[in-house]
């Protein structure tokens, strides 16, 4: 319909994204982005690594498998087609231990039946070809894998809807949604009022929230309720310019099922400088970025749900290693010598820091994949971890294709 008015929240990459291509497969269609901050990519997109990934890790015939692959590539289109930050730097996975050998194999039969381009194993010797201060038993060399600037992306995303009639609207917290009888919502903020005939929830830190102040009948347990967004803070150490030119491109370790998060590695940005990082810390806020950031009301959020408890009884012993790292320079450091041996505390100086937006359902589970809930003209991203930014363009068409009814989506 030409007067059809499509709503978005979230201005974060995803959101953008979406509403991006909304707006250019529908002309005449109205869309609306909303978003409570003053600009645009300010939370997970502003504080992402920079990387496209190249699809290694994800479990094959998953949505993050088959959306990161399609994104990766749409991404790098989109890039030199705008002339924004991109630079194919490239990415070692490497073993540094004996049990980490089978996992690496693994990893690798994962990757070639997600096609990632140009993937080989490399030895020892192989590994010092490409980085030549990392040191490791065997590695996966990703040549395709680069960094770019997301929150540029996203700029320019935004200025993409706008360009297409689109509106982008800053300021707007989301405070209520209404179902209109006959059809569409009503979203609010304060007195402000936009109505909308969907909806569509990309709402990242604030995932969970929004999508049970959208959902029909909230309030009974199980419907809009899960899964709960539980925020980790990632905090980075920034390798000093002298000592930078040490890492090439990318330096990853093999990831350990056991627990739920990759571990500190070694990331070359697009202006030449190189982090390490992220570990992961529980976030006493939303948008915790700083140790200091405590919101009691979050706190007692989690505390009730049975999903935390479950969690922390699984994975203390990770989370009491992590604290530490965050503490102490030395122990961050003394992870990530053991794929660069040559940089150490001396080397680095505390960099910024993220927050991630992870899924947790009820039993303790960390939810892997994205997730995408659909009720009564209302789509809600549900979890869009990492990958997320690299699978932002491919994310939108899937999301595009539920909306608008297209027969693509599976």
């Amino acid at each position: 319909m030409a007067d059809e008015t499509i709503a978005v929240v979230g201005a974060g990459i995803v959101g953008l994204a979406t509403a991006r291509e909304i707006a250019l497969r529908r002309p005449g269609t109205r869309v609306v982005v909303l978003d409570k901050e003053r600009e645009v990519a300010v939370h997970q997109t502003g504080h992402n690594s920079g990387v496209v990934h190249a699809g290694i890790y994800y479990r094959p015939g998953s949505l993050k498998a088959r959306l990161c692959t399609r994104g990766a590539a749409m991404i790098r289109e989109y890039c030199e087609d705008r002339r924004l930050p991109l630079a194919a730097c490239g990415k070692l996975v490497v073993a540094v231990t004996d049990d980490e050998l089978p996992r690496l194999e693994a990893l690798y039969a994962t990757s070639l039946e997600n096609g990632v381009p140009g993937l080989r194993r490399v030895e020892a010797g192989g590994i010092h070809e490409i980085e030549p201060y990392a040191t490791g038993l065997a590695a996966l060399h990703s040549p395709r894998t680069a960094v770019t600037d997301y929150t540029a992306i996203a700029r320019s995303f935004a200025r993409d809807v706008v360009d297409s009639g689109g509106e982008v609207r800053l300021g707007f917290p989301v405070t209520r949604v209404t179902r209109r009888t006959g059809g569409g919502v009503e979203v609010a903020s304060g007195d402000e009022t936009l109505r909308a005939d969907r909806l569509v929830l990309c709402a990242g830190l604030h995932s969970d929230t929004v999508a049970r102040l959208a959902a029909p009948g909230r309030g009974r347990r199980g419907d809009g309720d899960e899964p709960r967004i539980v925020p980790f803070r990632g905090e980075y150490m920034r390798v000093v310019p002298s000592r930078a030119p040490l890492v090439r491109g990318l330096i990853y370790p093999v990831p350990d099922p056991r627990y739920p998060f990759l571990g500190v590695h070694f990331t070359r940005r697009v202006d030449g400088s190189v982090e390490v990082g992220p570990n992961a810390v529980l976030a006493l806020a939303r948008e915790g970025y700083r140790r200091s950031d405590v919101d009691v009301r979050e706190l007692a959020r989690l505390a009730r749900f049975p999903g935390t408890w479950r969690l922390a009884r699984e994975h203390w012993r990770t989370g009491v290693k992590e604290m530490r790292g965050s503490l102490s320079v030395d122990v961050y450091m003394k992870a990530a010598r053991a794929y660069v041996p040559a940089l150490g505390p001396a080397d680095v100086v505390r960099g910024g820091a993220g927050v991630r937006a992870q899924a947790l359902g009820r039993d303790g589970s960390l939810l892997d994949d994205f997730v995408i809930h659909r009720t009564d003209g209302v789509t809600a991203v549900r979890n869009a971890p990492s990958p997320a930014a690299t699978s932002s363009m491919a994310i939108a068409e899937h999301l595009a294709d539920l909306v608008l009814g297209d027969t693509r989506a599976t």
